[in-house]
C-alpha cells in the first residue's frame, strides 16, 4: 500500500524551509505561485537544494497561460529541463497540451529524455484534456511518474468523483497525486472519498503584510487582483497539521 505522501508547493525559500521543516516528503519549486506558478530561477533553487534535506522537483513552465506552447517554448523548456537535472533536482513537473485539449505526446517526448532518469510528474495541464482517461493513458506511455489532479475540477475535494476513478483506472502504474484546495480539514475527506494517499499544497493561510511603510497608492505593478503589499508564504503551522494527516493515512 502506497503510504501517505505530501508535497508542498513553494515559490520561495522561506516557503521551502517553511515546508521541509514542518515534514514535506517532497518539494515542487516554482516562481510566481500566484499565478498558478513558473520556472523558478537557478539561484533560488541552488539556495533551496542546499537548505533543505528533502527531494526537490522543479516546475517547467515558461510563462502563466495556456499549455500550448511554441516551437521556442519548448526549446526553453528542453534546455530548463537539462539546467537543473545538472544542477541536482530530484524531478521535473511539467505538462503541454495539444490545441484540441489533448496531451501533446509529441512535444513532451524530447522533454522526457531531457529528464533522463528524474522523477517527472505531469502537472495540472491534465485537468485542462479533453478526456482525463485517455491523457491518463498517455501519461503513462510517456513514462510520467505522477499525475497532479483536482480531478478536473476547481478542488480535489468538488473532483473526488474523478480522482478515485483516475486512481482505480491508473492501477499502480503512475501516482494519483491530489492538489488544488487542500487543507488540514478536507485531506481526510478527500481521502475517504478516493483512496488517494499523496497530496499536494502550499499550505498558505492568508497573506502576510508587506515590510513597506511608505506605500505608492496611484501605482500598480502587477496584476489588479493582486495587491502590491500582501505576501503569500507557507505558513509551518498549517503545513504541519497537513502533514501529520496526510501521515496518519
Amino acid at each position: 500500500m502506497i503510504r501517505g505522501l505530501i508535497e508542498g508547493c513553494v515559490d520561495s525559500h522561506a516557503s521551502a524551509l517553511a515546508a521541509a521543516r514542518a515534514g514535506a516528503d517532497r518539494l515542487e519549486l516554482c516562481a510566481n505561485l500566484s499565478i498558478g506558478g513558473t520556472t523558478p530561477s537557478p539561484a533560488l533553487f541552488r539556495q533551496v537544494r542546499r537548505d533543505c534535506a528533502v527531494p526537490v522537483n522543479v516546475l517547467i513552465r515558461p510563462r502563466f497561460g495556456d499549455f500550448l506552447y511554441s516551437d521556442m517554448e519548448l526549446e526553453e523548456m528542453r534546455e530548463e529541463v537539462r539546467r537543473f537535472r545538472v544542477l541536482g533536482a530530484d524531478g521535473v513537473v511539467l505538462g503541454v497540451l495539444t490545441p484540441e485539449g489533448n496531451l501533446d505526446e509529441a512535444a513532451m517526448a524530447p522533454l522526457m529524455d531531457a529528464a533522463g532518469d528524474l522523477d517527472v510528474t505531469l502537472h495540472r495541464a491534465f485537468d485542462m484534456t479533453r478526456d482525463p482517461q485517455a491523457a491518463l493513458e498517455a501519461a503513462v506511455r510517456l513514462g510520467c511518474r505522477t499525475i497532479l489532479t483536482s480531478g478536473q475540477q476547481r478542488d480535489a475535494l468538488t473532483g473526488a468523483e474523478l480522482l478515485r476513478a483516475l486512481l482505480a483506472q491508473s492501477a499502480g502504474r503512475i501516482g494519483i497525486m491530489a492538489g488544488s484546495g487542500v487543507r488540514k480539514d478536507n485531506i481526510r475527506d478527500i481521502h475517504a472519498r478516493t483512496g488517494v494517499r499523496v497530496f499536494h499544497t502550499s499550505g498558505r493561510k492568508g497573506p502576510v503584510d508587506s515590510g513597506m511603510v511608505y506605500r505608492k497608492p496611484t501605482v500598480s505593478m502587477g496584476l489588479p487582483s493582486l495587491p502590491e503589499y500582501e505576501l503569500w508564504r507557507t505558513d509551518e503551522e498549517e503545513f504541519r497539521a497537513c502533514a501529520e494527516t496526510v501521515h496518519s493515512l
